[in-house]
């Protein structure tokens, strides 16, 4: 009775299928806030955001959404994730996202949530519509155009400046996006971009035509036996990530449930401007029997890195080092461009049926030249030689409202690994998690996103229980500690070692224009003592943070975020400290909406540095790490000309009170003040 009631609703708006509920844009800042691990290592969070933000722009459709796709959304408990895919057997196709609102056991809350995320697609416009009417007249087809400059000049672009350090293109950054796309039935784009300082030119012996780094591919699914092809740049993710996982995966964050467990989605199209760890070729998934499916692939490419002479006759190179950071802007940078050439072949046989996800998984990759990386006492058991190969299977099993998961692998010559869990509703209101894992010295994955501690799945074992308990629609509170062991030596801790990890946060919701949470974290475990004569000397290290937020809207125009971030670093007898004062404001009117920060930071050294999420243009990333003492500003400016058509207008700038120049090497500012300019212009079809 419900559902007819809602669909009734629906009926009364112009057209039942054309004014479905209005999309919202995802909410990135709710994503970094609960979603995202905790921003505590030395990475490029925004390329590695960016990537994500891509694969959740392109909506789900309702009527063919699968169990996995859910998952991936780390919205759902188990227990709705059950309630919804029960209430889409028992009824008939979807005919508006309204219908969600009658599901038992989702609120108004949830519902908003997921909004962002999903769509329904009239199940008959794929019978009554060829394939290529239908790549035409998909809405979810879009043009982003995007300028970037810092007005200061750096070093590397001075004529004066050291050869070494000379950047070879001019300051502006460029960046072009072409996607069309219909979830779980097909997918075109092509993404190019220029860095600062980097050349365009067309040069087919260097590899390059026109943009430094220029991405594209091309999916179809669903076409009988033939579940998913994709053609061009592809990332994989299967079981938990071990053996094969996507570009970005998650550590431990917020949200302590959903975000512990890989979701098996198989082969996607990559749209990222990370320039590492996709793959370039052909992708395939067909189906062998209604239960089962056989998924492999093939991928040649070419990566950066350091290539070295040798005097061997059988052995005339050998990689010494892999260059991850995409830029190609310096004499060194450029030497190193695709000098190494990677071959990847991979399947995986999945066995499918109701509740039960299981899978065999072999993947090999093969450079052109060995690797031989210089001797460290940290990197002994580093992966050495020219091939790499991984066998593995992984499983997942639902039962009620908890799902196990699991999956271990083998490099073959070498050590194993091994990652399982369960998490789950234990009530209405109380839910857990917990994941076990082990991972040898000598595993080397190559193409991995496993939960861990460390940035790879290699030398540590740990255990993991996560919680969240919900008093009610206004107070929810979360956690988990983390225990893990190092058995052999690891980067900046040379000496076998253990440590710990906690994070307890609380959340208050009274209303729907006010939200606050308190949220606390601490991490313990030993670091080299810097300036002692032997190398071997560690000491216990704890770094602790502390956030205040709180969100709140004045409507209909204004909302507003107030924020402190405190940190601390305590090392052998020595403590650091960090703050962090931040004030949002932001104001929507019409077709204009604006953004505005004004925030206060002072850290006493890189060991405190503060993350801090900061609007951007439309799934970009702004995450800038705030260290020393100064101050931080930006103000955006969105314009809607139309329906069709979005223009952005960013400014940011940081001044520092503690120093005369910023940044180093080709980096380097003589002065104090950065300031940082942003255009984009996005054109739906």
């Amino acid at each position: 009775m419900k559902r007819s009631l809602i669909l009734l609703l629906c009926l009364f708006s112009k057209t039942l299928l054309s004014q479905d509920y209005p999309r919202k844009e995802i909410n990135l800042e709710k994503l970094v806030d609960e979603v995202f691990p905790v921003q505590d290592l030395d990475l490029n969070y925004q390329e590695l955001y960016e990537n994500l933000a891509q694969l959740l722009s392109n909506p789900v459709d309702l009527n063919a959404i699968t169990r996995e796709q859910l998952r991936a959304l780390f919205i759902l408990s188990e227990a709705e994730v059950n309630e919804f895919l029960k209430f889409r057997d028992e009824s008939d196709p979807l005919l508006s996202v309204y219908e969600l609102q009658s599901i038992p056991g989702w609120d108004k809350q949830t519902f908003e949530r997921i909004i962002p995320f999903v769509r329904v697609i009239d199940p008959q416009s794929k019978l009554n519509s060829g394939f290529l009417k239908r790549v035409a007249s998909e809405e979810n087809n879009y043009l982003v155009m995007r300028y970037e400059r810092t007005l200061e000049e750096k070093r590397g672009y001075r004529p004066d400046a050291d050869s070494s350090q000379r950047y070879a293109g001019s300051p502006d950054e460029l960046y072009l996006r072409y996607r069309v796309a219909r979830s779980n039935d097909f997918s075109f784009g092509i993404t190019a971009e220029k860095d600062a300082g980097e050349v365009n030119q067309w040069s087919p012996a260097k590899k390059q035509y026109g943009p430094d780094y220029l991405s594209f591919h091309a999916q179809v699914m669903n076409k009988g036996r033939l579940r998913n092809l994709i053609a061009g740049d592809f990332q994989s993710q299967f079981g938990q990530g071990l053996t094969l996982g996507s570009v970005f995966g998650f550590g431990k964050n917020a949200e302590t449930i959903t975000t512990v467990r890989r979701s098996n989605l198989g082969f996607l199209p990559y749209t990222s401007l990370n320039e590492n760890l996709y793959f370039r070729g052909l992708a395939v998934s067909y189906q062998l029997h209604s239960y089962i499916t056989l998924h492999a692939f093939a991928s040649r490419t070419a990566r950066d890195g350091r290539v070295l002479a040798t005097e061997s006759v059988d052995d005339p190179s050998f990689i010494s080092s892999f260059n991850l950071t995409g830029l190609h802007r310096t004499p060194a940078e450029i030497m190193a461009r695709d000098q190494i050439e990677e071959t990847n072949t991979g399947a995986v046989l999945q066995f499918r049926k109701s509740t039960l996800d299981a899978g065999l998984i072999f993947h090999q990759t093969q450079f052109d030249k060995p690797v031989q990386r210089q001797s460290t006492p940290y990197n002994q058991f580093s992966f050495q030689g020219s091939m790499n190969q991984n066998v593995g299977a992984y499983v997942n099993y639902n039962i009620q409202n908890f799902t196990f998961f699991g999956e271990a692998s083998q490099t073959i010559g070498h050590g194993p690994a091994l990652t399982a869990g369960v998490l789950g509703s234990l009530t209405n209101k109380a839910e857990v998690s917990f994941l076990y894992r082990n991972f040898a010295r000598d595993f080397y994955s190559f193409y991995s996103n496993a939960f861990a501690e460390s940035t790879v799945p290699q030398n540590e074992r740990g255990f993991y229980w996560g919680w969240k308990y919900t008093f009610n629609k206004r107070y929810w509170i979360s956690g988990y500690v983390d225990l893990f062991k190092f058995p052999w030596l690891r980067y900046r801790g040379y000496a076998p070692s253990e440590g710990n990890e906690w994070l307890i946060r609380f959340n208050y919701n009274p209303s729907k224009t006010v939200l606050l949470f308190l949220q606390m974290r601490e991490e313990t475990k030993i670091r080299n003592q810097s300036g002692e004569t032997n190398l071997y000397y560690t000491a216990l290290g704890t770094k602790r943070n502390y956030w205040i937020n709180l969100d709140y809207q004045a409507p209909p125009y204004f909302t507003f975020k107030t924020r402190a971030q405190f940190s601390s670093y305590d090392l052998a007898g020595r403590s650091t400290r960090g703050v962090a004062l931040i004030q949002d404001v932001n104001f929507d009117i019409k077709r204009w909406s604006f953004s505005f920060r004004y925030a206060l930071f002072d850290t006493d050294d890189y060991d405190n540095r503060l993350y801090v999420y900061e609007r951007d243009v439309w799934l970009a990333f702004s995450f800038p790490a705030l260290y020393g003492v100064g101050i931080r500003n930006y103000a955006m400016v969105q314009y809607r000309v139309s329906k069709k058509v979005d223009l952005w207008l960013r400014w940011a700038r940081t001044r520092f009170t503690d120093r005369d120049q910023i940044g180093t090497a080709g980096e380097l500012i003589d002065g104090n003040t950065r300031n940082d300019l942003k255009f984009q212009a996005r054109i739906r079809f």
